[in-house]
C-alpha cells in the first residue's frame, strides 16, 4: 500500500464530502483504539473544525487514558481540532435502571452493549446538531463488511465512513504513518463495551489477520486445513448473520493504484 498517497485520497475525500453537504467540520468519537485514533488524525488532517469527543462508561482506566492523549496529541498538531469528554456513566445506569431487568441473560447483555454504542452515537449526534458538523464512523472493512461487527445505529450510525475500505492491517500501517501514540498501535483491539478485558479476538473467535486472510481468500474450500477451515466458517457464518446491520453510508474507496 502506498500509505503516504492514502492518507492523502482520504484527507481529500473528507474535505470534499464536507464542502459538498455545506457542514461545517466534523465530530468523531475516540475510544483509545486505533480505528477511531486514525479516523480521528485523518479528520484533523483537512484542517476543518474537528470535535473530537471521549465518552466512557464505565470504561477502563488504560482506554480512557489512551483517548485522552490521543486529542491532547491532535490538539498539539492541529489547530482546528478541540476536545470534549462527555461522561455517560451516569446516563447508561439511570437508563439500565428504568428498563426491564427481565429476562437476564446473554441475550440481555448484548443488549446492554448495544445500548452503550447507541448511547455514544446520541450523543454524538446531538454535538453534530449543535455545532453544525459530519459525524465520521470509525469502522475498518472487516468489521464493516467482513463480519458486521458493529452495532446498527451505534457505531454504524454515522455521516461517512472513511476507513471501510482498509483492512485492519492497513489502518495500523496509516496510523504509524500518522504518529498515532505506541500505547494505541500496542493495544489489543477491542469495543470497550463490556466492561472487562475481553478482546475482538475473544468475541469473534478469530484474529483481525485471520479474518483478512479468509475475506481475501479465492481457493478451494477443500484444501483449508483445519484452523483456516474454521476461520473461513466464522467469517462466512458472521458476514451471513449481520447482512441486515449493513447500512449504505458513503465510503472512502481507496482506488486500486494505492494498494
Amino acid at each position: 500500500m502506498k500509505t503516504e498517497a492514502v492518507v492523502d485520497h482520504i484527507t481529500g475525500w473528507l474535505e470534499d464530502y464536507c464542502a459538498a453537504s455545506g457542514m461545517k467540520g466534523f465530530v468523531i468519537g475516540v475510544s483509545g483504539g486505533i480505528d477511531s485514533a486514525v479516523s480521528s488524525a485523518l479528520a484533523a488532517r483537512t484542517g476543518r473544525p474537528t470535535l473530537v469527543v471521549e465518552m466512557p462508561i464505565h470504561q477502563s482506566r488504560d482506554q480512557v487514558s489512551r483517548a485522552r492523549d490521543h486529542i491532547e496529541m491532535l490538539k498539539t498538531r492541529h489547530a482546528n481540532v478541540a476536545g470534549q469528554e462527555v461522561e455517560l456513566t451516569g446516563v447508561f445506569d439511570s437508563l439500565v435502571a428504568a428498563l426491564p431487568g427481565e429476562p437476564a441473560g446473554a441475550a440481555r447483555d448484548m443488549a446492554l452493549v448495544n445500548t452503550r454504542a447507541r448511547l455514544r452515537m446520541t450523543t454524538l449526534y446531538y454535538l453534530a446538531g449543535q455545532h453544525g458538523r459530519l459525524v465520521v464512523g470509525t469502522g475498518n472493512k472487516v468489521e464493516d463488511f467482513g463480519v458486521g461487527f458493529y452495532t446498527k445505529y451505534g457505531d454504524g450510525g454515522v455521516d461517512l465512513s472513511p476507513i471501510a475500505d482498509l483492512m485492519k492491517s492497513e489502518v495500523y500501517a496509516i496510523g504509524r504513518a500518522l504518529g498515532v501514540n505506541d500505547a494505541i498501535l500496542a493495544a489489543p483491539p477491542t469495543d470497550g463495551l463490556w466492561g472487562d478485558s475481553r478482546t475482538d479476538e475473544d468475541q469473534i473467535g478469530a484474529s483481525y489477520p485471520e479474518l483478512e486472510w479468509a475475506m481475501d481468500y479465492k481457493g478451494d474450500d477443500a484444501a483449508l486445513t483445519g484452523r483456516q477451515a474454521e476461520v473461513m466458517a466464522i467469517c462466512r457464518r458472521l458476514n451471513r448473520a449481520n447482512q441486515h446491520k449493513m447500512l449504505p453510508i458513503p465510503v472512502c474507496e481507496i482506488p486500486d493504484a494505492l494498494r
